[in-house]
């Protein structure tokens, strides 16, 4: 793990088999996207996602049924499982009975202080955290008169309400979580939730779109996030199938150098010298090498005279040709292939490197 020491110091919160906060490694979540009453389908994606490197899991409770649910969901992954609730306090102290891991609420969409506080004493009963979450959609009328609209500034007061509210209750075991669309504005929030408390950070950019335009914004503001120190565990919101915001959360961690490990693929762009289908061979590349626990640099080249000299900087590469690649490995030549046999020889290659 690198960039650890420059850290943000908080607070360790014990989610199920995980811990977050302190100096542990910035955990990926996701949430499922099947009908969690659905137990044998959100099993299935859920176990798909962890194969993929989900850590934490988070499952929507909208009846009573979805909460009874995690008991029989809980039996077959190995991950933790946060509820996630929206307004009945009823079925966050169901999850919390049914063996949630976390739970996700908005004290303020909970309604009156008797129900935050019967939701409190089972989770304290149970030593379950608690996930505060505040979205910039959500904030209160009040604040955005405060603050002339909706504001980084009235984000944080919001969310510190919230937690207060909680800790006159007498409990502490918290994870915040502050989202905005707004990219730049869920940026200067965390900077300044950072400086105000030492509760674990949940990050994330809300509602950030398709797999595109949610890629650029999730990256730009988790980059930006993180490489402050901030950050305990992030969600790539994306607008698609989840297991796209597993392979995102992780580039993202491995770009900013605070996740090592797996193997990263770079490639060049396109140019008029390309002779093969190097978009497709790229592609085919990422998802072959996403079950192979190297911490390798693989490089795909489009062109066999230029390809050499430009993965020089990968440990292995392949550059295609009409009928003929090449396997270059630390920027020499290493073998000649028929173009057929490129992927699978590359895979050989990669799957006896320590021989």
């Amino acid at each position: 793990m690198k960039n650890q020491m420059n850290r943000k110091q908080t607070r360790k919160v014990q989610i199920g088999n995980r811990v977050i906060g302190g100096n542990h490694p910035v955990l990926i979540q996701s949430m499922t996207n099947t009908r969690t009453e659905d137990i044998k389908g959100t099993i299935a994606q859920i176990q798909a996602l962890t194969a993929a490197g989900c850590e934490i899991i988070r499952c929507a409770v909208p009846t009573m049924e979805a909460a009874e649910a995690i008991a029989e969901i809980k039996k077959g992954i190995t991950i933790p499982l946060v509820a996630d609730i929206h307004f009945d306090y009823r079925l966050a102290i169901a999850a919390m009975e049914h063996g949630a891991d976390k739970i996700r609420i908005n004290p303020g969409n909970i309604g009156a202080k008797e129900r935050i506080q019967a939701v409190i004493d089972v989770a304290k009963e149970r030593n379950i955290p608690i996930r505060v979450g505040v979205n910039s959609g959500s904030l209160e009328k009040e604040l955005v008169e405060k603050y002339g609209g909706v504001t980084a500034e009235g984000i944080v007061e919001s969310a510190l309400d919230k937690v207060r509210i909680i800790e006159e209750m007498d409990y502490d075991n918290l994870v915040i979580s502050i989202k905005s669309s707004d990219v730049m504005m869920c940026v200067r929030a965390h900077e300044l939730i950072a400086d105000k408390t030492d509760y674990p950070l949940h990050v994330g950019i809300t509602e950030s779109g398709t797999i595109i335009s949610g890629n650029i914004k999730s990256s730009i503001g988790l980059g930006l996030i993180l490489s402050q120190g901030i950050g305990d565990t992030i969600r790539v919101s994306l607008t698609g199938d989840p297991l796209e915001e597993i392979k995102s959360a992780k580039i993202i961690l491995r770009t900013l150098g605070i996740r090592t490990g797996g193997i990263e693929v770079v490639s060049c762009p396109t140019c008029g010298r390309t002779q093969i289908d190097l978009i497709g061979l790229a592609n085919q590349v990422e998802n072959m090498v996403s079950d192979i626990p190297l911490d390798l640099k693989v490089a795909v080249m489009g062109c066999v005279v230029n390809g050499p000299g430009e993965a020089k900087e990968a440990d292995i590469g392949i550059a295609g040709g009409i009928g003929e690649g090449l396997i270059i490995k630390h920027g020499e030549i290493y073998k000649k292939v028929k173009e057929e046999e490129l992927l699978p020889a590359l895979r050989y290659e990669l799957l006896h490197w320590s021989e």
